[in-house]
């Protein structure tokens, strides 16, 4: 299934929506799947709501993130890189619905 890719730079996270599934829920409840780059992982084989994703300690508190979005990437690893479609700095989980928002997401 595709899905919407946000890369969030500060942390080097790569968050993923679902393109559908998430029809009428409200943004912290959308299901989510995300990977820490750094870390090379990402949660437990399983999509969880975006409000656990923002309660992670990572991510938490940590602003300001700069947030992608994106479709298409190449490269692997440390040569991965996106084509970006638009970038929003953000200073809150709100910043960030309000990007969603504006993808019309």
């Amino acid at each position: 299934m595709p899905s919407f890719k946000f890369p969030f730079k500060e942390i080097d996270w790569v968050l993923y929506l679902p393109s559908h599934g998430n029809e009428g829920r409200a943004y912290p409840k959308y299901g989510v799947a995300y990977l820490d780059r750094r870390k090379g992982s990402s949660q437990p084989g399983r999509r969880i709501g975006l409000k656990e994703v923002r309660d992670e300690a990572a991510i938490k508190g940590k602003y300001p993130h700069t947030v992608s979005f994106f479709l298409n990437s190449r490269g692997r690893g440390s040569t991965w890189e996106p084509d970006y479609l638009g970038t929003k700095k953000v200073n809150s989980w709100r910043g960030f619905y309000g990007f969603l928002k504006e993808l019309a997401l």
